[in-house]
């Protein structure tokens, strides 16, 4: 069967990332976690009180940072630097820091040059992120643009930071950070989030994640 290239974008607490795992490894597909990369550049930078901004400091950390994806018995762990911060980029202060970090130039053309680089040397990708479909692989065989509610999209936000431990943010302070966020990333001026012109549009608001995982699933097996 014949492995395929899938796109899976949507904004923040959409599900892509849950969804993109999943089909990884249902699928023994290889999962890029693309956001993540552009958290572990806002960390770095927030540590180092390099502003978000173009500078020769930001230069400096871009040029050096070294970011890898090593899979265990516990799942995919997120290495910055060698070490293990798949939990602090998902810190509050990183969270509302990063799309101000992503949305420089520079950083996107590191980023996305480090992702397109990466897909060149796999078959069978399945990639999530904001501008995937767009920009990073244009020329993927399945795009899915993921969506929901704000509403929706705050409760289960809220409900895996419970789950992890990692904020005491109310329903009510993530629905308006997410909001702020959709609007963000709608309306940045270098590769806005949007829904690629040959996407397919799955609004997940009233599914729950194996609806979601059956119905991308269906839409692989017409491409395979």
């Amino acid at each position: 069967m014949k492995k395929i290239n899938i796109a899976i974008d949507g904004p923040a607490s959409s599900g892509k990332s849950t969804i993109a795992k999943r089909l990884a490894e249902r699928l023994n597909y290889v999962y890029l976690d693309t956001g993540a990369m552009y958290r572990c550049v806002t960390l770095l930078a927030l540590k180092g009180q390099v502003e978000a901004e173009n500078s020769p400091a930001l230069n400096e950390l871009l040029e050096s940072i070294d970011i890898q994806f090593e899979t265990d018995s516990e799942g995919q762990k997120i290495m910055l630097n060698g070490r293990d911060v798949t939990k602090a980029i998902r810190q509050d202060h990183v969270t509302q820091a990063v799309s101000a970090y992503s949305a420089i130039d520079r950083v996107r053309q590191a980023m996305v040059e480090r992702q397109q680089s990466w897909a060149r040397n796999h078959s069978g990708l399945v990639m999530d992120g904001r501008d995937i479909g767009t920009v990073v692989l244009p020329d993927a065989d399945l795009k899915i643009f993921l969506t929901a509610s704000a509403a929706v999209r705050a409760k289960r936000r809220f409900l895996e930071n419970q789950a992890k431990g990692l904020s005491e943010q109310t329903i009510e302070e993530l629905t308006e950070a997410i909001e702020a966020r959709d609007y963000y990333d709608a309306h940045r001026e270098n590769s806005p989030l949007k829904a690629a012109g040959d996407a397919i549009v799955i609004d997940s608001s009233d599914l729950n994640l194996d609806q979601v995982e059956e119905k991308v699933l269906s839409l692989i097996e017409e491409k395979e």
